[in-house]
């Protein structure tokens, strides 16, 4: 469910509101609709002073689609989702098509007449239209949110897969290596390289290991372009055999797993050569710019058994909890004032401590009594 965002009557952006209260506020005619895509509504009359809460847009750009999510940072809600298709594949073949008509023309008309060649030079940091058409997507949507809704902050996923660090595994020192989030950019890749199957028998909805086409008994390696995905049974047949001995009775399948094995992934190239323009484009708007990883979005989406969707993708990327937090979560209860600012709260699931008083909130103030629902366990005061 996304919140309506509402501007003021000079259309300064505001906090987005409820659906609820937005239906509260057409019916007493006080705001009236702005736009309908994304729905916005306008106040009419004017509001002194207003108090807005600060929001982070977060991107997650794909070779097709780019996940978008706007999050309260104070509380973690997804306030705003969507997802943003892009033309590539229209703009590639509108420019395949007129590459040819003019090459006819060329042909039936001015027989020997030469391609043009001046000042066809490309300046620096050039692009593809196909690509180009991606970042400026992006941006475009990105100044259109901002006069709808405070963003004050961005996260943008810089690296869909850390190319270099699949390849040398070494390359950002040992304990990124071996950190919480290693084997997940690897594993992301050849996922999308090998569309979630088996490369052995095609088996999908099956899980999935990572296969060394060469077997490390046999002096393979593990650099990418010699891993593959396959399922228990086909990875135990293989063991540590030759693949062109395994897959002696279905040579096309060994020509099509050799070539696939070093080609590259195409979207993901995509998405690499976008990202340093859509990332200095991101910069010039003045805004705090948070970059995360391909494989830090996946950790935080299965850390929270979220589905695999582009807008949910847009919603992980980045920190998504603090590191500072030590509790996570809502935890209401009865609070223990304590001089040095660390308050301890008693809930009914158990006693949390250490908590800062600029994380609390005050429910309800004591009245020399405890409260208690039919089904709970009562609430006893900290000594």
């Amino acid at each position: 469910m996304s919140f309506v965002f509402l501007v003021d009557t000079k259309r300064q952006p505001l906090s987005p509101v409820h659906p609820g209260r937005a239906r509260l506020l057409l019916k007493a005619g006080k705001a009236a609709v702005l736009k309908r895509y994304p729905f916005t509504l306008i106040l009419k009359a004017a509001i002194e002073q207003p108090q807005v809460q600060p929001l982070r847009l977060k991107l997650d750009p794909g070779s097709r689609t780019t996940g978008i999510a706007i999050v309260n940072d104070e509380s973690g809600q997804v306030l705003f989702a969507a997802e943003l298709a892009h033309r590539s594949q229209q703009i590639k073949k509108a420019l395949d098509d007129r590459r040819a008509v003019r090459r006819g023309r060329r042909a039936r008309h001015t027989r020997y007449r030469k391609p043009r060649f001046q000042n066809r030079s490309r300046p620096p940091g050039w692009l593809a239209p196909s690509l180009q058409s991606r970042v400026c997507n992006i941006e475009t949507w990105v100044k259109r949110l901002r006069k709808l809704c405070p963003i004050t902050a961005i996260s943008l996923e810089l690296v869909r897969f850390d190319l270099q660090l699949m390849q040398n595994p070494e390359i950002s020192g040992i304990h990124y290596q071996q950190g919480t989030l290693a084997g997940y950019e690897c594993r992301e890749y050849l996922l999308a390289k090998w569309g979630r199957a088996c490369s052995y028998c095609g088996k999908q909805n099956v899980p999935l290991q990572i296969e060394h086409i060469v077997a490390r008994a046999n002096g393979g390696t593990d650099r990418i372009s010699n891993l593959c995905l396959a399922c228990e049974p086909c990875n135990t047949r293989k063991g540590t055999q030759d693949i062109a001995v395994f897959l002696a009775k279905k040579p096309d399948l060994l020509k099509q797993i050799q070539a696939q094995a070093k080609a590259p992934l195409k979207d993901a190239t995509a998405v690499n050569s976008t990202r340093w323009a859509l990332f200095e484009q991101l910069k010039e708007l003045g805004l705090p710019l948070e970059c995360g990883s391909g494989g830090m979005t996946k950790y935080n989406r299965e850390l929270r058994n979220l589905p695999k969707t582009h807008w949910v993708d847009a919603a992980c990327v980045g920190k998504v909890v603090p590191a500072h937090l030590k509790h996570p979560g809502v935890h209401t209860g009865r609070v223990s004032v304590r001089a040095k600012g660390a308050f301890t709260i008693s809930t009914n699931q158990g006693t949390v401590t250490d908590i800062g008083k600029k994380y609390c909130q005050v429910l309800q103030k004591a009245d020399g009594y405890g409260y208690i629902q039919k089904g709970e366990a009562a609430v006893s005061p900290v000594p």
